[in-house]
């Protein structure tokens, strides 16, 4: 199971894309000012989830997916903004919030579950004598 495999890294990949073509679009102020800043901190998602992977330690995996997380709602910030400056429509903002709400959820429970295995003693209970 690889990288690729993960559906958190699937759907940050999708987003980054997604917002990509919408900001590929707008004028070069604002490429250059919002769009620089949205395309760089959505990208960010994915690639401190691929960066955390490919660490030794589930602390440093762990710890790049904190910054995955922080990526995240800066994105939500620049995508806020791009949407209040009227650079995206009503359809495309609610689309893109509700896959990065998504995101979010999921990798929460991601960051949860990343650790060592857990050991799970096979005891009796105690007997009463």
């Amino acid at each position: 199971m690889g990288l690729e495999s993960l559906e958190i890294y699937k759907t940050a990949m999708e987003i980054g894309e997604r917002i990509w073509s919408l900001s590929s679009r707008w004028g070069k102020f604002e490429q250059n000012t919002i769009g620089y800043q949205i395309v760089r901190s959505a990208d960010s998602i994915a690639s401190n989830l691929a960066e955390g992977y490919g660490r030794y330690s589930y602390h440093e995996n762990k710890q790049f997916c904190y910054y995955a997380r922080g990526s995240l709602f800066e994105t939500i910030t620049w995508l806020t903004k791009a949407h209040q400056r009227t650079l995206l429509t009503e359809k495309e903002f609610n689309e893109l919030m509700s896959n990065l709400e998504v995101l979010s959820k999921r990798l929460n429970k991601y960051i949860k579950s990343i650790g060592p295995p857990q050991i799970i003693e096979n005891r009796r209970p105690p007997q009463n004598h």
